[in-house]
């Protein structure tokens, strides 16, 4: 940061040595004859003078003060540098570039769920963007007790009040409750609204918001990919249908298609018989009746049937049913 070597320095600057500054105010040093104010780019200079606001200088470039500063300040137009008379004032620097800022939840945050006593507890992570955007407000609300403001002391502002503001907008906008994601650019605009108009209480404005990802316990995430595995369990006979057609119109041979149908079968037939696991004895009991009446059938002579007993189509000779993957013998 632009503090002086000593105490008639004549250079006024802010370097940004430290990033992530909003802004820097440069006080109680003397600025003598000969002295230099810089402004870098994304910088803006205000002078004070006993609190009050003496000029806004927005253009970057290097300025001498006392023909090219001062004749533009309110108060101090006729100011004359004397031997022993330094001018003492204030200058904030304004950082006006956009920052941009990672933020997280410090603490998992208990959403109502149906059939969880005690909420689905889940954490957010995003980015928001901040800057000034009211200079007076800044100068009334935080300069007069602040040498300097940072995106930490912002974000530490927004956390405070993210939880409730999560919970709030999630009970609007989250149509599904275990697919937070697809709403959550609804919920972060709800979210931007409501910080935005906080924190312009101090002159700093939210220009963006964003909800990079929810996360959910590992124990929802294990539901999720049973219930996903249980979908692809009841499409998989319109994937055999649709793979058998798309084999003939290549040119595939009967038998090639038959092999492939038999393996996708059986597949089907382990994923379904973890599905039934999980729904208890019904099916079991199916599928005794289902070897008893293959076994009569069969004649236990080890032969196929000519027709599966189970679904009645044509075996052709196959160990398992092309159709419905019952085993023949």
């Amino acid at each position: 940061m632009g503090f002086f070597s000593n105490q008639f320095s004549n250079v006024i600057e802010w370097n940004e040595t430290k990033e992530g500054v909003l802004f820097f105010k440069w006080q109680n040093q003397e600025i003598k004859k000969g002295s230099k104010l810089i402004i870098r780019p994304g910088q803006d200079a205000i002078f004070l003078y006993n609190g009050v606001v003496e000029g806004i200088f927005e253009d970057e470039g290097s300025y001498d003060v006392e023909s090219e500063i001062i004749p533009f300040l309110t108060t101090l137009k006729s100011f004359r540098f004397g031997f022993n008379t330094p001018l003492r004032a204030e200058v904030l620097f304004i950082n006006t570039k956009e920052l941009l800022v990672r933020w997280g939840t410090k603490n998992a945050i208990n959403l109502p769920a149906p059939g969880l006593p005690g909420g689905m507890p889940i954490r957010a992570f995003g980015t928001f963007n901040c800057k000034i955007v009211e200079h007076n407000v800044v100068i009334d609300k935080l300069a007069g007790i602040r040498q300097t403001y940072t995106v930490e002391d912002v974000k530490e502002r927004i956390i405070a009040s993210l939880d409730q503001l999560l919970m709030s907008w999630i009970s609007k906008e989250g149509k599904d409750m275990f697919n937070l994601q697809a709403d959550a650019g609804n919920i972060a605009k709800g979210i931007e609204s409501d910080l935005d108009m906080d924190m312009r209480k101090l002159g700093i404005g939210i220009t963006d918001f964003k909800i990079e990802s929810f996360s959910y316990p590992e124990e929802i995430k294990q539901m999720q990919e049973k219930a996903a595995a249980q979908s692809m369990v009841g499409d998989m006979n319109k994937y055999t249908q649709m793979a058998a057609a798309d084999g003939m119109a290549n040119g595939r041979s009967g038998s090639g298609i038959a092999s492939d149908m038999v393996g996708i079968q059986m597949g089907m037939a382990m994923g379904q018989q973890m599905v039934n696991q999980m729904n208890q004895s019904g099916a079991m009991n199916m599928g005794t009746q289902s070897q008893q009446a293959g076994a009569a059938q069969t004649g236990g002579n080890g032969t196929a049937p000519k027709f599966c007993p189970n679904c009645g189509t044509p075996t052709n000779g196959m160990k398992f049913c092309g159709n419905c993957g019952n085993r023949l013998y």
